[in-house]
């Protein structure tokens, strides 16, 4: 005994509307929070750039602190060096995923959107 799947006034049912931009794909296409690629493509790309900001502010304030409490002497200047700059990519990796989680939990976009009239797209 084989159930046929419910007849759907919108199209196929395994057809979702990204929450994002609300283009219809297929659901497979699609992530957990039904996301399309190119919406976690954009998030991720902003992700990044807030991520690359809050790395310079977390290196920028280990200088300070390396400057005014550990003060290094000018023998091994360059270890110092490379310790901000790692402390920079660290601190860009770790802002990138926070920022990428706050953008993927605020949503901002499918909150303001509205979704498409059903008798628009036919006119």
């Amino acid at each position: 005994m084989t159930h046929d799947p419910p007849d759907s006034p919108d199209g196929d049912p395994d057809e979702v509307a990204c929450v994002r931009c609300f283009e219809v794909q297929d659901q497979m296409f699609l992530d957990r929070m039904l996301w399309c690629d190119r919406c976690c493509s954009v998030a991720r790309n902003r992700a990044g750039w807030w991520g690359w900001l809050g790395g310079w502010i977390f290196g920028a304030a280990l200088a300070a602190y390396i400057w005014i409490f550990v003060q290094p002497s000018s023998l091994v200047i360059g270890g110092w060096f490379g310790t901000v700059a790692m402390g920079i990519w660290f601190g860009a990796k770790a802002c990138r995923e926070v920022a990428y989680g706050v953008i993927r939990f605020r949503n901002g976009r499918a909150v303001e959107a509205t979704p498409p009239e059903a008798g628009a797209a036919s006119q």
